[in-house]
């Protein structure tokens, strides 16, 4: 669980500093990067809480 919350983690980080990079620059490469990133990020959480429900679901049955 603790190599999930790392990757998470790090891909939010890498999310922000596109973000902020696309505010200094203002080039949209860095928004675009920035997005996918974010968009990775939530489909890692989600992935992340359906093994935690599916732990769950397993200790009760």
């Amino acid at each position: 669980m603790m190599i999930i919350r790392l990757v998470i983690g790090l891909l939010l980080a890498g999310g922000l500093v596109c973000f902020a990079v696309y505010v200094g620059t203002r080039q949209p490469i860095w928004r675009w990067r920035g997005m996918v990133l974010i968009k990775w990020t939530v489909i890692a959480g989600i992935g992340a809480f359906a093994v935690l429900v599916l732990e769950t679901v397993a200790k009760l049955l």
